[in-house]
């Protein structure tokens, strides 16, 4: 019996077919690496989703930022609506990690802002993949970090089954262990609450259904889930298996042998600074792993107890550390890592041990941490690559490391299944090329379709801007500087015509499905470098190929060797695309696409604004709050948390009256 069941009103067409079944067939035979290399819009995703249902195997989709973790995630959901769909991306908002300036001797302290959604959907995949067979999982580089041990994490779980006799005592000191804390108050994920003979928990992986547990006597009489927020029975349960509210949890033998050898390592370090004469360190460290040693023996964690990984989890000094990873393999299976855009996540997945090492090196030579810290860290690239059975790396412009690792396991999907062809390039001489552009603006503008400019500097995104706004032409810019939210409102009202033209600089790569932009103009097409290199020209260069009447201008003085090798491997694509389309009768269809709800911010915009002039009564501003806090975690459980940010700005406002 199949487990990954696909749900979906397409077909594979074009080039999908040939590509699913070449790499099912790559991974079915044993083979560790293999690649698709799918132009823009040939539909990846999709062929990504038929070799997971092929091969039957539960599924980590890496990809190298959180925006296009969370695409993914939509769509998979939907391909997937039956089977356990997770995802795992870092669950800070805001993180400033702590470090130390020697020069200046200065210590910055960590800060941080968690998301609890984000936590909770972490908790959530952890909690799936020892429960569940049939995970697909969409990750971000949080996925190389350090976990908790997954067998330790199996351990600290409560299993509890209607007519079992229990000791309530211990069922709430066991909750205590497991990371949970009682609030009879405010009832919250990672809480329990005790009314009489009933114990409510909320599970910290929970979306918004809490458990109950009634008793009678010492018998366990009823569970069931419940609605946390309205307080209505949701389903009728035999029994219930609860896991700990955090991954770094352990039972209480691992933890007194952590806290011994913690004890010892402080004890060898501090003897290190004394014979050394660095009595500064030396009552640094002691006063800062004396309290953490204090909190761990009290409540089982303290702050930055990740730092204490390697003995929570029984690690010796150097040795991998346990990852997300891990718990596939927990669940006995075969598995699959697919990297999505591994072009830019592979050398991403390089950078990370070592920029973290460097930190860290300091912070444990000054005293702020033990060496153990240093064991707290990603893994490094040669661990990451070797360490699943199975790997597909999907690009539209593979790195040569990702086509020498596949020893020819490359399946190419050039074929997109609108018959859309790659766009046209016109070389135009970069003299001029502020003004050579204005006058195919305006004949892009005359057809109603939009048009994306890049530049090499943020400063000319702004300049060109304000020119051409000054010649009453509708344009935007846009960069890294400009926040998350106002990006999203940016990209939004291009495509519903606000405006026509957005320049931007590299944010107009990996991602972005624009499907009525005609034109895309590269300025000083020329100037070699990480802009204009040939991963980054053809990346560039795709955004005009969801239209059919896509083409891309390079301004420039001579053509470069990347110039070059992105004009022959786009003209080499449209090439076959024109010959499979006339074989077959096709015509060239521009892409059609809904716009994003998740863009939709001006609708939840100053919610409570009307009411705000006056003041509210009580239960006029508990109904709006209410009302509002629903809406708020609606929009987090879609993954929409700019919208889930703004609603909660919102009820702040109101509270405040």
């Amino acid at each position: 019996m199949q487990k990954f069941k696909l749900v979906s009103k397409y077909s594979p067409a074009g080039d999908q077919p040939k590509a699913i079944e070449k790499l099912t067939n790559s991974i079915k035979e044993g083979n560790r690496y293999q690649t698709l290399v799918g132009v823009t819009g040939s539909g990846k995703t999709y062929t990504m989703s038929q070799v997971i249902k092929n091969t039957q195997m539960p599924t980590l989709i890496l990809t190298h930022n959180k925006t296009l973790a969370a695409q993914l995630y939509s769509e998979f959901r939907h391909f997937f609506p039956n089977n356990h769909v997770e995802y795992f991306i870092s669950y800070y908002d805001y993180y400033q990690p702590e470090a130390y300036i020697p020069r200046t001797d200065m210590f910055i302290e960590k800060d941080s802002s968690i998301n609890e959604e984000i936590e909770r959907l972490r908790l959530s995949a952890t909690a799936s993949m020892l429960s569940y067979d049939d995970v697909i999982c969409i990750a971000s580089v949080s996925a190389n970090y350090g976990l908790g041990n997954p067998e330790e994490y199996k351990k600290m779980v409560l299993r509890i089954e209607v007519g079992e006799e229990v000791n309530q005592k211990q069922l709430l000191l066991r909750l205590v262990d497991m990371g949970y804390k009682r609030n009879d108050n405010y009832f919250d994920r990672g809480d329990f609450r005790v009314n009489g003979e009933v114990i409510d928990i909320y599970p910290a992986y929970s979306d918004e259904a809490a458990i109950r547990i009634e008793f009678f006597g010492d018998e366990v009489e009823r569970i069931y889930y419940f609605d946390s927020l309205t307080n209505n029975k949701i389903k009728e349960l035999k029994k219930a298996i609860v896991y700990a509210a955090n991954q770094f949890i352990v039972g209480q033998d691992r933890l007194k042998i952590a806290t011994k050898e913690i004890e010892e390592e402080l004890g060898k370090r501090l003897s290190y600074y004394k014979k050394e004469d660095r009595m500064v360190e030396y009552q640094r460290l002691k006063q800062r792993v004396e309290f953490d040693l204090e909190m761990i023996e009290a409540t089982g964690t303290c702050k930055g107890i990740e730092n204490y990984a390697r003995h929570l989890t029984g690690k010796k000094a150097g040795e991998t550390p346990y990852s997300l990873y891990d718990y596939f393999e927990a669940m006995n299976k075969d598995y699959l890592v697919i990297v999505d855009e591994s072009h830019v996540s592979l050398p991403q997945f390089r950078g990370m041990y070592a920029g973290d090492r460097s930190r860290k090196e300091v912070l444990v030579d000054y005293g702020f941490r033990l060496p153990t810290a240093l064991d707290n860290r990603p893994l490094m690239f040669d661990e990451f690559i070797t360490k699943a059975p199975h790997y597909l790396f999907v690009s539209a412009t593979p790195a040569p490391l990702e086509l020498e690792l596949s020893c020819g396991n490359i399946a190419e999907q050039i074929i997109r299944p609108t018959g859309l062809l790659d766009p046209v390039i016109e070389i135009m001489d970069s003299e001029f090329q502020v003004e050579k552009l204005f006058d195919e603006i305006q004949k892009v503008v005359a057809k109603k379709q939009r048009i994306l400019v890049t530049v090499l500097t943020k400063k000319m995104a702004e300049e060109l801007s304000k020119y051409y706004l000054s010649l009453k032409m509708k344009v935007k810019y846009m960069h890294s500087d400009i926040d998350t939210i106002e990006r999203n409102q940016i990209i939004r009202s291009l495509r519903v015509g606000d405006f026509d033209v957005l320049i931007g600089i590299n944010l107009l790569r990996e991602g972005l499905d624009l499907p009525e932009v005609s034109l895309v103009a590269i300025l000083d097409a020329d100037k070699e470098g990480f802009l204009r290199s040939e991963t980054a020209l053809t990346q560039t260069m795709g955004r005009a190929a969801r239209n059919v009447d896509g083409r891309v201008i390079l301004f420039a003085k001579k053509i470069t060797r990347s110039m070059q090798a992105s004009i022959d491997t786009i003209n080499y694509r449209r090439k076959t695309q024109e010959a499979f389309n006339k074989k077959h009768n096709i015509t060239p269809t521009t892409t059609t696409r809904d716009l994003d709800e998740n863009l939709r911010l001006e609708e939840y915009a100053d919610i409570g604004n009307k009411k705000l002039k006056d003041k509210l009564p009580p239960k006029e501003k508990k109904k709006i709050v209410d009302a509002l806090k629903i809406k708020m975690l609606a929009a987090a459980k879609n993954l929409e948390f700019e919208v889930a940010a703004k609603i909660r700005d919102e009820i702040e406002k109101i509270k405040k009256l």
